[in-house]
């Protein structure tokens, strides 16, 4: 089933599947922003809880038993409830004997969609309402059409950064063969490069000040996203050509280093108490 919102300037459709946006369509331009899962790459904008990536194992302990998930963690593969309401749609989901055999806690999880002119508002509400500490992290994973049009190049594309960023970037093996180290960068914008995501497998940016980024084409912006209180972003599109770019703000990452079989002692964990609520969200910007 979708909800939609709709006003002069843009339309937004939602899924249950995931909680996920199914379309954001420039009404002004007459152009969909959002990639569609149709290519070399099946998913859309899932959003990361209760973990990033997985573990170098591909498991976990949590006071010494061992669980399981898939990448990328429980909400990107379950499906939500919705409720379509006059200026937003919600989007639940509580744990259930499914998720507690690959995450042992209970929790609420909440997603509200609104739009406001061009922007479209998406906030997260996670409660914990078990009666033990919860540890999760938690990301997001929108991806965008590039290029927008037939008769533009993928490599005309940019990611800019609201500020001149002095950041480090995650270096990282995907074989596990070395340890993570962090690089300085200086940057100010990204060019789009199939080839740069090749080498790095994914682009992993720490300690940002930008609040935004904005993906441009020929220094034409097209859509802008916030990534405030984001300690990692993360910039990716798969190997094989699509035509796509994922801007993924993110508390946390993968695992890139063996041996850490405990989940607590993940890089990025965050803990909440019983009864307590963690809060974020983003916005995705039509320019």
């Amino acid at each position: 089933m979708s909800y939609v919102l709709e006003n002069e300037f843009v339309y937004l459709e939602c899924v249950e599947k995931g909680g996920e946006i199914q379309s954001f369509f420039d009404k002004e331009k007459g152009k969909e922003l959002m990639y569609q899962g149709n290519q070399a790459w099946t998913g859309k904008n899932p959003s990361l809880f209760p973990i990033i990536g997985n573990t170098a194992s591909k498991d976990y302990q949590i006071h010494g038993k061992t669980y399981a998930m898939k990448n990328h963690g429980l909400i990107r593969y379950a499906t939500l409830k919705g409720e379509q309401k006059e200026n937003s749609i919600v989007f639940t989901f509580e744990d259930n004997e499914d998720t507690l055999k690959q995450y042992p806690f209970h929790f609420h999880y909440e997603i509200e969609y609104t739009i406001e002119n061009k922007v479209c508002h998406i906030n997260y509400r996670i409660k914990n309402t078990s009666n033990e500490d919860m540890p999760f992290t938690f990301g997001l994973h929108p991806a965008f059409i590039v290029p927008q049009s037939i008769d533009e190049k993928f490599e005309d594309y940019s990611i800019d950064f609201e500020c001149e960023e002095k950041a480090k970037q995650l270096l990282f093996d995907p074989e596990f063969k070395k340890k993570i180290t962090y690089q300085d960068v200086s940057l100010s914008s990204w060019k789009l490069s199939r080839e740069d995501v090749d080498h790095y497998k994914t682009i992993i940016y720490k300690n940002l000040k930008s609040d935004h980024v904005t993906l441009s084409y020929k220094n034409q912006p097209r859509i802008r996203m916030s990534i405030k209180g984001f300690p990692y972003l993360a910039l990716w599109t798969i190997e094989k050509p699509s035509d796509f770019i994922c801007i993924e703000p993110w508390f946390g990452h993968a695992d890139f280093e063996t041996g850490i079989s405990d989940f607590y002692a993940r890089e990025g964990t965050m803990i909440l108490k019983p009864n307590e609520e963690f809060k974020t969200g983003y916005t995705i910007e039509a320019l």
